[in-house]
């Protein structure tokens, strides 16, 4: 295996296992190196033992550069990929039906992988087809679209369309919730979009007898398709509490309207708790089994909330990323539905 070959992997199974940024970017400045130096200069090194003088290349990245010249397969990188595998759990029954992904980033908001890169890993995990949802511009720390930039994103989807048929690329974005429950951008632009996440980012602690309504009118907004991340929460780290909202009169509105609850499978988010997920499925809502993916090994954590899904009793036909991509967009596409 080629050394860049193997830095790429790494870098791959690192976002898979949720590993800390600093290690991330150091694996991608190691890459760096070796696509700028090439194999035979990588070789050499690696003989005189003075890979690690390389600026940029650190102890762990250059024994994946060394195993790799060597063809040693089972070493870091063996071992890296092993324990970032991704548990099935419950979840076997919807993981062989789902179809595609309805939230991921890519670096054209904050996300680590170009476009074609996040589309060209789905295929490869075998989905049909992937939503891209970057960010929109209220959201600046995540360097989200305004729609001059969201309309030149569309044009490269387009382009990729045509070579990597017949898998599809959704045009979509994960659009802010403002905070009187309107939209993060134009309803003609949102019109146009395949697949419409719409989410709270600002105001988290907003009172209930605020957010419920701010949630609701979104919801409401005949281009949203689906609820992002409902509670906010974060589990992991420093954690975060979940934002405080009626979920009986949200989800009432989710399933009056037919939008869909987003299962949320980051590690860090597992949002919705169980308890509202049950609530959710009780009152008839439809969920999308969704990523959030910010990087291509993200795109294999479907695993945790297909696990979820199965343990709530989600029926499996009414989760929307196992339909076929003609019917999801029958669906989308119905902004009349509500």
């Amino acid at each position: 295996m080629r050394p860049s070959m193997a830095l790429s992997l790494a870098i791959h199974y690192l976002d898979r296992e949720f590993a800390p940024a600093p290690k991330v970017r150091a694996f991608q400045r190691a890459l760096a190196v070796a696509e700028d130096l090439g194999d035979a200069a990588l070789a050499d090194r690696s003989a005189a033992g003075t890979l690690t003088d390389l600026d940029g290349v650190g102890p762990s990245t250059a024994r994946v550069i060394a195993e790799a010249l060597a063809g040693i397969d089972d070493g870091y990188l063996a071992d890296l990929a092993q324990r970032s595998r991704v548990p099935v759990g419950a979840g076997g029954p919807v993981l062989e039906r789902l179809r595609g992904d309805c939230h991921c980033h890519t670096d054209w908001s904050d996300g680590g992988a170009p476009l074609r890169a996040m589309a060209e890993t789905a295929a490869a995990l075998g989905h049909e087809w992937v939503a891209i949802t970057d960010h929109s511009a209220r959201l600046t720390v995540a360097h989200g679209l305004d729609e001059g930039r969201l309309r030149r994103q569309m044009e490269e989807i387009a382009r990729l369309n045509a070579e990597m048929a017949p898998f599809r690329i959704l045009t979509g974005m994960e659009v802010d919730i403002l905070e009187d429950g309107s939209l993060d951008l134009s309803d003609d632009l949102l019109a146009e979009l395949d697949v419409v996440v719409a989410s709270v980012h600002s105001k988290l602690r907003m009172p209930s007898a605020e957010m419920t309504p701010r949630m609701v009118a979104a919801i409401a907004n005949p281009n949203t398709d689906i609820l992002g991340h409902c509670t906010n929460r974060k589990v992991v780290g420093g954690g975060r509490p979940p934002s405080a909202f009626d979920a009986e009169i949200v989800f009432a509105a989710c399933a009056q309207f037919d939008k869909a609850v987003e299962i949320n499978c980051r590690p860090e988010r597992q949002d919705p708790p169980e308890e509202l997920l049950t609530l959710a499925v009780q009152w008839g809502c439809k969920v999308s089994v969704d990523t959030d993916a910010h990087a291509t090994g993200q795109l294999e954590w479907q695993p945790y909330g297909a696990d979820k899904a199965v343990r709530c009793d989600v029926p499996v036909d009414d989760i929307i990323n196992t339909w076929p991509v003609d019917a999801l967009l029958e669906w989308t596409g119905n902004r009349s539905r509500n």
